[in-house]
């Protein structure tokens, strides 16, 4: 919520009072640590799915992240919702039954009023719970899920071209329950780039507060 104004605010007013306050989303601070305030690229996908840069001369940009369910391309609850919708096809007979439709049947119903009712409660993180069935079925060779993967690796792909376009290639740090799986199903030439962290959003917050201390005058000036 860092970058919705009124969220940000609230936040802000709500400081106790402490001597420094530094706010950011949760991506930049996971950029931060995963290549040690250097330049880089994570793509981040679990319940949701964003990915931001860091460039040479400092600047940073980011791409997705725009919320469930008109963004997080690539994500666990992206992957969910598409198997919902697999499965509602196939009982109507659009589409022929598979793996991952029965198995979607056995866990949430397999009538109309039974999917209906799990739809009108289910939120992000209930169509995320699906996704763990869509890399099973994958596994066990349903074509669907693996179209539904390859998908899900094709949007997260985009996501590190939107923010590489016109820059130097830059080493990519592919996170989150989903994202780590689906780096795997990347280009050869993007999966030569992907690299280990070097630390956590933590340690991206504490990169954060330190370049922000070091910003302040000196005490006294």
């Amino acid at each position: 919520g860092a970058g919705v104004a009124a969220q940000r605010e609230a936040f802000l007013r709500a400081d106790p009072g402490y001597a420094l306050c530094v706010l950011d989303n949760d991506g930049v601070t996971q950029l931060l640590g995963a290549h040690g305030g250097g330049p880089g690229l994570v793509v981040a996908a679990g319940t949701g799915s964003v990915a931001a840069a860091c460039y040479a001369d400092g600047r940073t940009a980011q791409a997705g992240g725009w919320g469930f369910p008109v963004g997080d391309e690539g994500s666990g609850a992206w992957l969910g919702l598409r198997a919902m919708q697999h499965t509602m096809a196939v009982l109507d007979g659009r589409e022929a039954p598979t793996l991952l439709s029965q198995t979607v049947f056995d866990q949430v119903g397999s009538t109309a009023s039974a999917l209906l009712a799990w739809c009108a409660q289910a939120a992000a993180p209930q169509y995320a719970h699906l996704a763990p069935l869509v890399f099973a079925e994958a596994e066990r060779g349903d074509v669907t899920a693996q179209a539904l993967l390859q998908a899900a690796a094709d949007e997260l792909q985009r996501l590190v071209q939107a923010l590489q376009a016109g820059q130097p290639p830059l080493p990519v740090v592919a996170s989150g329950s989903v994202g780590v799986r689906l780096a795997a199903l990347w280009p050869a030439a993007l999966r030569e780039r992907v690299v280990p962290a070097e630390g956590d959003s933590a340690h991206g917050a504490l990169l954060l507060v330190r370049a922000a201390l070091a910003a302040l005058p000196p005490e006294g000036g």
